[in-house]
């Protein structure tokens, strides 16, 4: 239901945008910590709903190759895992770092995109 208005991400926008310009500036410091809080959430959300859908099949293909088998992402990262736990992977392979450092970097771009080190990685891979 795409064509739905008001999408998802205008609702929250909205949302976001009220508790920026209606609501921050005119409540006591302890509210306006906690608006500050839930506006940082409904940008979060925001960037989820954007970033997710293509982010999310590159690091599936990441961990299809990584692995040589497939499965969901959660079925494969828990694959991942068992296998670094028990040592049957090569941790310091560099599929293996680029394939976290692409998750990261990604995971990164949803959380805090303003984070010094996502954005000086940012640099850094643009210049190689």
């Amino acid at each position: 239901m795409e064509s739905t208005r008001p999408t998802i991400d205008e609702l929250l926008e909205a949302t976001q945008e009220f508790l920026e310009k209606k609501i921050i500036d005119v409540v006591d410091a302890h509210r306006a910590f906690h608006t500050r809080v839930a506006i940082n959430v409904l940008a979060l959300v925001r960037r989820e709903l954007q970033l997710s859908p293509q982010l999310a099949p590159g690091e599936h293909e990441r961990l299809r190759t990584l692995l040589g088998t497939d499965g969901t992402i959660v079925e494969l990262n828990d694959d991942l895992c068992r296998r670094l736990r028990d040592k049957s992977m090569d941790y310091g392979s560099d599929e293996l770092f680029r394939h976290l450092f692409e998750t990261t970097m990604g995971q990164l771009s949803i959380d805090n995109p303003e984070y010094s080190g996502y954005k000086r990685a940012l640099e850094e891979s643009a210049r190689n």
